[in-house]
Formats: structure tokens, C-alpha cells, sequence
């Protein structure tokens, strides 16, 4: 099954966070450097306010 998100389409199961590797739905994530992040923690914890 495909999904589109960031521009690009995706594996469903391939559109993962880059930090611990949960799995994603487009449109329900966060995004860095063109990268996909879960809101919380990874996201919010790498690139939050400090």
C-alpha cells in the first residue's frame, strides 16, 4: 500500500520516525530536514524549545 507524505510517497510501513523507528501516518507526523519525526518525544525533544 502506498501513502504520500513530505512530497514523496511511501510504503505504508516504510514512513517511520528517524529517531526510534515508530511508524507514521501521513499528515500525523512532524518533519525536519525533509525527515519524519513523531511529535512526541523525538521531535519535541530534539528540536523543541530547550
Amino acid at each position: 500500500e502506498k501513502v504520500s507524505s513530505l512530497g514523496k510517497d511511501w510504503h505504508k510501513f516504510c514512513l517511520k520516525c528517524e529517531r526510534c523507528s515508530k511508524t507514521l501516518n501521513p499528515g500525523g507526523h512532524a518533519e525536519h530536514d525533509g525527515k519524519p519525526y513523531c511529535h512526541k518525544p523525538c521531535y519535541a525533544t530534539m528540536f523543541g524549545p530547550k
